[in-house]
């Protein structure tokens, strides 16, 4: 039954890319999928981590990320290319996920000098640390590979994390301060001798990702523990928008 969903889910993300202009529907994407709206919004959640609104949006920008880079088609045709009507809707999305605005993500090279954080005051945290290990699979511990490690309310990165770090490998990490509330912390990785990797794709066989969580920062004495173990990333993944910087 599983991989029956998973495909019925592959189904419609497929769809989607196919043609990110078209104005998919939730009930449009039910009947790709085969299942009745209620049941297919639930399990796509479940197999994906978002919803299927979100993930068509997380398609749609990450669509626009690659234009950005590869064209020199403007903002304003970007944003009708990948299914937006209005180039402030368009413009406020990405910067809101990606960190930056879309003319700044271009004139950047898809790269930022330091990653884009969600501030938050925490005069007295309630732990004074996240911390653990990055395991990555034995076929790639190997590899030359730098691992971004942040702090999200989603069970995937969306928008920009609360806290974060940049490792130079899979190892030890530890993320300061962290706000009260349920938190995810999630990781991604490339290896390092590719110019571009950082930019994602779902479709690249190299890119790892990893998920801990939820996690409740409440008021308790020590750093929490949040061991993280890296995994291949597939389609039904949705891509990573942050962007994050060179090292």
């Amino acid at each position: 039954m599983e991989d029956s969903i998973q495909r019925a889910v592959g189904r419609v993300i497929e769809a989607i890319r196919e043609d990110l202009a078209e104005q998919h529907t939730v009930d449009g994407m039910a009947k790709t999928a085969m299942f009745s709206k209620f049941h297919f919004t639930r399990i796509f959640q479940r197999t994906t981590g978002i919803s299927p609104g979100r993930f068509l949006m997380v398609m749609r920008l990450h669509r626009a990320k690659q234009l950005l880079l590869s064209t020199s088609l403007s903002v304003t045709e970007i944003t009708h290319e990948v299914g937006y009507a209005s180039v402030g809707t368009f413009s406020s999305r990405f910067s809101s996920s990606v960190g930056v605005s879309p003319s700044t993500f271009r004139r950047l090279g898809g790269v930022t000098p330091q990653v884009p954080i969600d501030h938050r005051s925490v005069p007295q945290p309630p732990v004074p640390a996240i911390q653990g290990t990055v395991h990555a699979p034995e076929s790639d511990r190997a590899g030359d590979r730098m691992v971004f490690v942040g702090l999200f309310r989603d069970p995937v990165p969306l928008g920009r994390p609360v806290r974060c770090t940049v490792l130079e490998r899979p190892g030890p990490y530890r993320l300061e301060s962290p706000p009260p509330g349920q938190w995810y912390v999630l990781a991604y990785s490339r290896t390092r001798d590719k110019q571009n990797y950082w930019r994602a794709n779902p479709e690249d066989q190299d890119a790892l990702i990893g998920a801990h969580g939820p996690l409740t920062i409440c008021r308790r004495p020590g750093s929490m523990e949040a061991d993280l173990h890296l995994r291949r990333m597939t389609p039904l993944d949705p891509p990573i928008l942050l962007a994050l910087p060179v090292h």
